[in-house]
């Protein structure tokens, strides 16, 4: 196949392509936007960028209305497979613009590191270092700390976000917060769970070589456990129990033509058999795919 690296070792579909020379290219890059100091018109957002440490960076955004008033904080971590996207992408930057107006959330989007260049468990440990930036007192941006409600901290995110997320609540019930914080509540947004066997619709024949299945393998290949590896299969036999969950209240989006989505049902069925004393929503849109509310504009992108 003739292209800019010459061969391909490689391919994941709508992700990445690798070449045997080592060339990465990611199949979808949408440009970066800046963040704004000035509100932005159609939300009254005002979005700043911070330096966390020498891994990790994130995006703040502040709704217009905050005035003295302390806000719910939200940590978010953007989805992309732990290969492709950004916090400071076209396409996540006004979809934070637009949750954290609705919201009413001084919301804290995370750029953390990416496959194949760092394979996980980089990707965990930067969101959680973030989540530990974000509620240690000592080390506050001005905004957290003028405008930021930390009895009122929320986690959330899509797709492999959404996987970010189950993992940072299992581990703030392993290892709690900075100064006694707790954690209100999480949001998983169609995430991305899988295993090794097929569940409800999936596909029974060439199971193995599905996106997701060969997904997970490229970007943790010396996961423990391989694709039933508890974080990105919460379910899998001898993973930890779901009791242990660290936060008060779950929402778990799911889409009815998502090709996860049985998984994410599943997820949200074993929370409440769990016996975890927390409160758990799903919420399912009908005839929509996989997270829909964030591609939309990717969709309409020229492919690389």
């Amino acid at each position: 196949m003739a292209s800019r690296g010459g061969e391909v070792a490689i391919e994941l579909p709508t992700l990445i392509r690798v070449y045997k020379d080592g060339t990465i290219q990611r199949l979808v890059d949408p440009p970066y936007i800046p963040p704004s100091s000035v509100p932005d018109k159609d939300t009254g957002v005002s979005s700043k960028d911070v330096v966390i440490s020498s891994n990790v960076s994130a995006r703040l955004y502040l709704p217009q209305a905050a005035g003295t008033r302390k806000l719910p904080v939200l940590v978010y971590y953007h989805g992309g497979g732990f290969l492709i996207e950004s916090a400071f992408s076209a396409v996540h930057h006004p979809v934070l613009n637009r949750l954290a107006a609705a919201c009413g959330a001084l919301t804290v989007s995370v750029e953390y590191r990416k496959a194949p260049e760092h394979l996980l468990p980089a990707a965990y440990d930067d969101c959680w270092e973030a989540l530990r930036w974000v509620t240690e007192p000592t080390q506050r941006d001005p905004w957290l700390a003028e405008h930021g409600d930390f009895g009122r901290v929320f986690v959330g995110g899509d797709s492999s976000g959404g996987n970010i997320v189950h993992n940072i609540v299992m581990r703030v019930g392993r290892e709690g917060l900075p100064g006694e914080l707790t954690l209100v509540g999480a949001f998983l947004t169609h995430p991305y769970f899988f295993g090794s066997e097929p569940i409800g619709s999936e596909p029974k024949h060439g199971f193995e070589q599905t996106l997701h299945y060969r997904c997970w393998n490229f970007v943790y290949p010396d996961a423990p456990g391989g694709i039933n590896n508890p974080m990105i299969s919460p379910m899998a036999a001898g993973a930890p129990s779901l009791v242990t969950l660290g936060c008060r209240r779950l929402f778990v989006g799911v889409a009815g033509e998502d090709e996860i989505r049985d998984r994410g049902v599943w997820y949200y069925e074993a929370v409440k058999d769990s016996g975890w004393e927390g409160e758990i929503e799903l919420f399912e849109i009908e005839g929509e795919g996989h997270a829909h509310q964030v591609l939309r504009p990717i969709l309409i992108m020229p492919r690389r």
